[in-house]
């Protein structure tokens, strides 16, 4: 099932050789590989398609990169706009009037912009819930919130959390989650341009730096700290490391999950020839980058200590490039696609799907559905699984019939 949208050019989920901004179409580097590599798992079957499986629309927005519900919440979505308004999907119908509007206090363009939010998971309670922002000055935020009623945020009661310096519009990683620890993870990029050249190793490698990296936090405030990093972060204590970081050596972790058994599956986002999925068991692995691209060597003669190669490579000579990570199906109404992981490419567009077998990727597949400009997954409070296109629609999987 093609799904044809209009092209727009503002977001770009992944860079490549050229470095800078986004190009007029698509996030995806400019150059390609000659030829594909041997990869881990076998490339998908071109019509492997699980049966009775459909794209059904819910909505149509202006450049929506997330959607998410509240815990518990069965009658709302909410759709993250590029542009800095969140909008509310309510029993079916978009509400006119926006949830929360923070246009005036980001930079957006390129890969620039409101990017995600995650409710507390507590948010019943508190009402307290997150967003991760480019700010105007061009560093990554994270801002807490709190909510005036459950269709409207209060925007008065906005507390910076987390701000990082980061010097190029691209590579702004994105996602803010929450994990079943009731900690707040988030994916940032490598600081921008190509080929991570930031110091002498890079960001990704750099322990001293948040850029490159999965981070971890209590994001609540602590008498005069704004968050607080949990005691079982992997780096806590150890001279030159920031005790944020859960997990290092990644270029743009554009969209994460969390598996069944807790694993962490990160969609990283490659340079010029290899996207990856990561799947992460316990903190502070390192997956690789700048020294690899995938499984590739990409900095010779450098080292990434005990790097863990990726599940599941994609590649730019295949038509791919950005991954776009996914979640994990619960939907008990999508049984071809239950317990399996759905991902897909921002240019392909072909929504994929794997069995996560700890670490490993099995049994890799192509379903029919294709969506344009694919720049997201998202999970309502009914568990249904929704794919979100850059270009307007946001549309819900759902059983054929």
């Amino acid at each position: 099932m093609r799904v044809l949208i209009a092209a727009v050019g503002l977001l770009a989920l992944g860079c490549g050789s050229n470095g800078g901004g986004a190009a007029a179409r698509t996030p995806a580097p400019s150059a390609t590989p000659a030829s594909p590599a041997a990869t881990a798992t076998a490339a998908p079957e071109a019509n492997a398609a699980r049966p009775g499986l459909r794209l059904k629309r819910i909505g149509r927005f202006r450049r929506p990169v997330y959607v998410t519900s509240p815990p518990g919440d069965r009658d709302r979505l909410v759709v993250v706009e590029q542009g800095g308004k969140v909008k509310v999907v309510r029993k079916g119908k978009t509400l006119s009037q926006p949830f929360l509007d923070v246009s005036g206090a980001i930079s957006t363009g390129s890969e620039r912009g409101l990017l995600s939010l995650a409710f507390a998971p507590d948010y019943r309670r508190s009402g307290l819930f997150y967003v991760y922002y480019t700010a105007r000055n061009g560093d990554i935020r994270i801002v807490e919130y709190q909510r005036a009623s459950a269709d409207g945020a209060a925007a008065g009661t906005a507390r910076n959390v987390l701000s990082v310096p980061h010097p190029a519009s691209n590579h702004n990683g994105g996602l803010v989650l929450f994990g079943s620890d009731k900690l707040l993870y988030a994916g940032l990029g490598d600081g921008g341009g190509a080929g991570d050249r930031h110091g002498s190793r890079g960001n990704a490698q750099n322990l001293g730096t948040l850029l490159g990296k999965i981070i971890r936090i209590d994001p609540r405030l602590s008498g005069r700290k704004a968050y607080t990093v949990p005691g079982a972060n992997p780096f806590v204590g150890r001279g030159g490391a920031r005790a944020e970081i859960y997990a290092y050596g990644l270029r743009n972790p554009w969209r994460f999950a969390f598996a069944p058994n807790g694993n962490l599956v990160i969609g990283d986002v490659g340079q010029d020839e290899v996207e990856e999925i990561d799947v992460v068991s316990g903190a502070g692995v390192n997956l690789g980058w700048r020294v690899f691209e995938g499984r590739r060597r990409y900095s010779p003669g450098e080292n990434a200590p005990g790097a863990v190669p990726p599940a599941i490579q994609r590649f730019h000579s295949n038509g791919n490039c950005s991954i776009t990570g996914g979640v994990v199906v619960r939907d008990k109404a999508l049984s071809a696609l239950r317990g399996r992981y759905v991902f897909g490419d921002y240019c392909r567009g072909v929504i994929e799907s794997a069995r996560l077998r700890g670490t490993k990727a099995r049994d890799v597949k192509s379903t029919r559905l294709e969506v344009d400009s694919l720049s997201s997954f998202g999970v309502d409070g009914r568990r249904r699984v929704y794919a979100v296109s850059l270009g307007g629609p946001v549309y819900r999987l759902v059983p054929r019939g």
